[in-house]
């Protein structure tokens, strides 16, 4: 697996923590959604619908912070054209519209800004951000608990939640049969 992850070019950290780990064992105990984003993107291209229906499962878990409802529409949107119910004309739309919400919303730099950005990426059919979904999810779930507590270690522990149940939510909607890995 490992040199399949330096073939692609991923970040040393994964590389680092998918060493001596088969297929399998990295599908099964994956612990970042943003990777498993990434990886499913670089390795089955052409199935944008069931990426955009992940990336908006994993938007969905900060939609309690987004305060723009261009944002909400967007992880909604994400979410029916995941599922054949919106055609892609909708996301592009959709997608100009949480771009404006997140451009608006990133001067704050708060959890509500990072989950616009979440839905923003979550929307958009862009390959290079196929992980920035998930990875401004848990951010902003990170940020939302640290402003709660004021302390590093509940936006680390935050974040790391976040993490892990955008992985889970990955695992749901991309079963390990449907990738193009050997």
């Amino acid at each position: 697996m490992k040199k399949l992850l330096i073939k692609l070019k991923a970040c040393s950290e994964a590389k680092e923590w998918a060493e001596n780990k088969s297929w399998e064992e990295v599908y099964n105990t994956c612990h970042r959604g943003d990777w498993l984003l990434w990886l499913f993107k670089k390795t089955n291209p052409d199935d944008l619908q069931l990426l955009t229906l992940a990336k908006g499962h994993c938007t969905n878990t900060v939609r309690h912070l987004m305060k723009d409802e261009r944002s909400i529409k967007a992880v909604d949107v994400a979410i029916a054209f995941g599922e054949g119910k919106a055609t892609r004309e909708d996301a592009d739309a959709t997608y100009a519209a949480a771009y404006a919400a997140f451009a608006a919303a990133s001067a704050d730099a708060d959890a509500a800004a990072y989950a616009a950005a979440a839905a923003t990426y979550a929307v958009t059919a862009a390959a290079d951000v196929a992980y920035a979904a998930a990875t401004y999810a848990a951010t902003a779930a990170a940020d939302a608990a640290a402003a709660a507590a004021d302390t590093y270690a509940v936006y680390a522990a935050a974040k790391k939640y976040n993490q892990q149940l955008t992985a889970d939510i990955c695992r749901m909607y991309l079963p390990i049969e449907i990738w193009n890995i050997s």
